[in-house]
């Protein structure tokens, strides 16, 4: 069966209605199929990464395997081997190994700057000597005996409450290749293990502006595997608390300190130090304001985090907190009258017909509040004293 014949005898228009979004769908599928066996560079490009290679624009998304549609079609996979693939009963190898993922910590100040940084690894690679076969120069394998060469084991696991289940597993001696080599023969290098350890110095560069969750990839520097395309290292950016800023988006809020005298009669200093060692000087009050009051909001555009990849930047955001005089520090009566004619006077006083004059304590908070339980007698409602009473008995 060619192609072209399986492509048309899966259009769409030669099924019945009812199966005919099944048929659009394998209908494209065969057709890229097709298209990359029919192109030298597609079909190495495949070799290589498998369907990611197309993953922009692919109809049949990267999951699906070439192999095994080919399999199912003609018989035989794109190595041209009947069955396709690896053969039966052996395990399919994915065309990329597994990327290596690890949480990485920092600080506030290195996501406003950028941060670049050198670190050492240790990783497998293939084994240069024997090319990754396991093997020396001109020494053949023999089949596995642990796996009869299937490259896979079968084995029971324990779900609990003495239930098991079956389970297929890469088989250890031969990792998956259905096939060992005899001790003498195995390669002095990687002792028939096909890759050895390498240390490696990588380096890490995280952008200005990166967040929390965002991940910076190494790509290609995880573990190798024979006939693999190696994985990457992939480093998932977790923000430590910052003691004077809280982040959102691309904004920054901190709260400031300011003294009565100055949220009355203004200021002219440094509020705050950025993240890259600047002091953000404020002067206040700016014509026509108002007196800053506990809460006040102080916004200073593009004084935000960086937005990565532009030169925009978000605002920062100043929480006003005033700090009031201590107490008695007006002592003489002479400074509280002057005081008071500067302020403004009071507004409309409440006024009732009946006024009782009270004690406070000045040191008060919320702690007892609701926390004491209401003392006297409880109340008896009359419907329970009348049920109380003793009844006849019913004649």
């Amino acid at each position: 069966m060619t192609a072209e014949f399986a492509a048309l005898s899966s259009h769409p228009d030669k099924v019945g209605e009812s199966e005919r979004a099944a048929a659009d769908v394998k209908f494209k599928s065969i057709s890229k199929a097709y298209e990359i066996l029919s192109d030298d560079d597609k079909r190495d490009a495949y070799d290589a990464r498998g369907m990611a290679a197309f993953e922009a624009g692919n109809p049949m998304g990267a999951e699906v395997d070439l192999d095994d549609l080919l399999s199912q079609m003609f018989g035989m996979g794109m190595n041209g081997v009947p069955g396709g693939g690896p053969g039966p009963g052996k395990p399919r190898k994915p065309r990329k190994g597994d990327n290596e993922e690890q949480s990485y910590t920092v600080t506030l100040e290195e996501l406003y700057k950028s941060k670049t940084t050198r670190f050492a690894t240790r990783k497998n690679i293939v084994c240069k000597t024997c090319r990754g076969s396991g093997g020396k120069d001109k020494a053949k394998p023999k089949e596995c005996s642990a796996c009869h060469g299937r490259g896979m084991q079968h084995g029971l696991k324990s779900m609990g409450a003495g239930l098991m289940t079956q389970e297929t597993v890469i088989c250890d001696p031969c990792k998956g290749t259905g096939q060992v080599y005899r001790d003498k023969e195995r390669c002095k290098k990687c002792k028939g293990e096909r890759v050895v350890e390498e240390k490696k110095v990588l380096e890490l560069y995280i952008p200005r502006g990166s967040k929390e969750g965002d991940k910076i990839k190494i790509e290609g520097e995880a573990d190798q595997l024979p006939d693999q395309e190696p994985g990457d290292i992939v480093f998932n950016l977790v923000e430590a608390e910052h003691k004077t800023f809280q982040r959102a988006g691309p904004d920054l809020m901190a709260n400031v300190n300011i003294d009565l005298s100055e949220a009355l009669c203004g200021f002219s200093r440094i509020l705050v130090k950025h993240l890259d060692g600047r002091g953000i000087h404020v002067k206040h009050p700016r014509h026509g304001s108002s007196p800053l009051k506990p809460g006040s909001i102080i916004k200073i555009g593009g004084e935000g985090m960086p937005h990565k990849k532009s030169d925009l930047r978000g605002d920062l955001y100043l929480l006003v907190d005033v700090d009031f005089p201590d107490q008695n520090w007006l002592k003489k009566d002479k400074h509280i009258e002057k005081l008071k004619a500067l302020l403004p006077e009071p507004g409309k006083q409440i006024q009732a017909e009946t006024v009782d004059e009270v004690d406070y304590e000045e040191d008060a908070n919320l702690d007892s509040f609701g926390g004491e339980t209401a003392q006297g007698g409880q109340w008896e409602d009359e419907d329970d004293e009348e049920s109380s009473q003793p009844q006849c008995a019913q004649q």
